[in-house]
């Protein structure tokens, strides 16, 4: 009988089921959009339930594609941070999940930073403080939900990333877990110990009962039922970390970036945590048995979602599709600079109250030179990152591997190559992250014995280098600096 593992990749703009064989070949994805949700500026929410139920369905679609074939595992990988609180007794969300991007908690952040707790909380947990996180969005959750606090106290209410709301729901409420990659994103992690830190969870006042427990990123934590199949739940890592792994990242300083809704950055620093000095983020790559691997993470609010909003918003394209075409028709951006600072700014800024930036306008600019300058504009963010990453990293960047959507935009793929002035290797798997789940679901039933054997699947698809002049590239960036200035203001 054929064997096969189901991937299943929550994203923030949709969900996909995907089955790899055992050679980690994908054969078949079935996806499902999700829908974001924005009842006041700042907030950014998604329904939970829904999300489920198009999970639930999509497996089924996954499951039956494969006939008689055996489903040997399932792995997880899932948008990290956003927080959903539910009822242990009846399983229902007391409120919509708050999304990664949502920014209500911000004022609350200012005021543990003013009573001077960055430090401590960086040093725990490997973060700034920001409302990126889950900690401060279950706290506004506990304080504006009535009646949530006296039933978190009671001990009747779960927390937990999607990861967690996922496998609550697909073991029928029996198993709450996270693992250590979705629990580092929390800000209630310490990842020096790989525990719940009870100084963190006093500071938030959130009670330790909420939270499930944390497991290594391979291995069983419990099984579900598809289609009368049982199959067991053997991987679960953040969506970013799975596209490291993926990528097969796996030695000290490779380095990885996935183009989706937003950009994410990620260094592979070994078995130790290594401390940004440029503002980037310290967190936990993956926990294989004894094997714990960190990363250095630069996270980029806005990417492919201000195409989106190219689209939505401004009605300059019809499909998202559409922007490479019409980015394509003029030769650069004329002048144009886009500091697409839609939902503040992340890494290596952090500035939740700067906003996007149209410099250079002038009569004789055209859609396709606002289009071109949005994608210029996610290079260019993606380039500060890399700066900082160096400088923390002592060392010169020499490759960037590539995947997610956007990194399907040659365009966009031969600029970043210019404006970093270094190879970027684009997978030849478009579904790097659903590979990267898929992988540890395969090591935690033993499909494969070890990483190295992972090593030997992986391969590199098209190459990008360096054509622009550094004349250009130089000019370039200094106006994309006075660009990004403005946003600051």
């Amino acid at each position: 009988m054929d064997r096969y593992i189901l991937a299943l990749d929550q994203g923030t703009g949709s969900s996909k089921a995907i089955i790899f064989d055992t050679e980690g070949r994908q054969l078949s994805c079935f996806q499902k959009e999700t829908t974001l949700l924005f009842p006041r500026q700042g907030w950014v929410e998604q329904n939970a339930v829904k999300i489920w139920r198009s999970v639930r369905t999509l497996l089924g679609e996954a499951v039956a594609s494969v006939g008689d074939g055996e489903i040997a595992a399932l792995g997880i990988s899932n948008q990290r941070e956003t927080t959903i609180v539910w009822d242990a007794v009846s399983g229902r969300p007391i409120c919509n999940a708050i999304v990664w991007q949502d920014r209500r908690s911000s004022d609350y952040c200012d005021q543990l930073k003013a009573h001077g707790l960055e430090e401590m909380i960086r040093e725990k947990t490997g973060l700034i403080i920001d409302a990126y996180f889950s900690a401060t969005k279950i706290r506004w959750i506990l304080d504006n939900v009535p009646g949530a606090m006296d039933k978190a106290k009671a001990g009747r209410l779960r927390f937990g990333t999607m990861d967690s709301w996922l496998v609550w729901n697909l073991t029928g409420g029996e198993v709450h877990v996270t693992d250590v990659t979705n629990a580092s994103r929390t800000m209630l992690f310490n990842i020096n110990t790989l525990q719940w830190d009870d100084e963190l969870l006093n500071l938030f006042g959130i009670p330790e009962s909420m939270l499930p427990e944390v497991c290594d990123s391979a291995g069983t934590v419990g099984e579900t039922t598809v289609l009368g199949r049982s199959i067991p739940i053997s991987g679960i890592i953040g969506d970013q970390q799975s596209s490291l792994f993926g990528q097969m990242c796996v030695e000290e300083g490779a380095v990885k970036n996935t183009y989706g809704t937003g950009c994410f950055l990620l260094m592979n620093c070994g078995n130790r945590p290594v401390l940004s000095e440029n503002r980037l983020l310290t967190t936990v790559a993956w926990k294989i048995g004894d094997r714990v691997d960190y990363a250095l993470e630069g996270s980029i609010f806005v990417a492919g979602a201000v195409v989106r909003w190219l689209r939505d918003g401004l009605g300059l394209i019809s499909e998202s599709s559409e922007i490479e075409s019409l980015a394509a028709s003029v030769p650069d951006s004329g002048g144009v600079y886009f500091v697409p600072a839609l939902t503040g700014m992340g890494a290596p800024y952090w500035n939740p109250d700067a906003r996007g930036v149209i410099t250079g306008l002038t009569l004789g600019v055209s859609a396709a030179h606002i289009a071109r300058a949005a994608l210029e504009g996610i290079a260019f963010q993606i380039m500060d990152v890399v700066a900082a990453m160096e400088r923390d990293a002592g060392i010169l960047i020499s490759e960037l591997k590539v995947d997610g959507g956007a990194s399907r935009n040659n365009l966009m793929m031969q600029f970043q190559a210019d404006v970093l002035g270094t190879e970027v290797i684009r997978s030849s798997l478009s579904e790097v992250t659903a590979l990267g789940a898929a992988y540890m679901a395969g090591l935690g039933v033993g499909i494969w014995k070890s990483i190295g054997e992972l090593k030997d699947h992986w391969e590199s698809g098209r190459r990008f280098s360096r054509r622009a002049s550094e004349r250009r590239m130089n000019e370039a960036r200094a106006a994309w600096a006075a660009a990004v200035k403005k946003a600051l203001a």
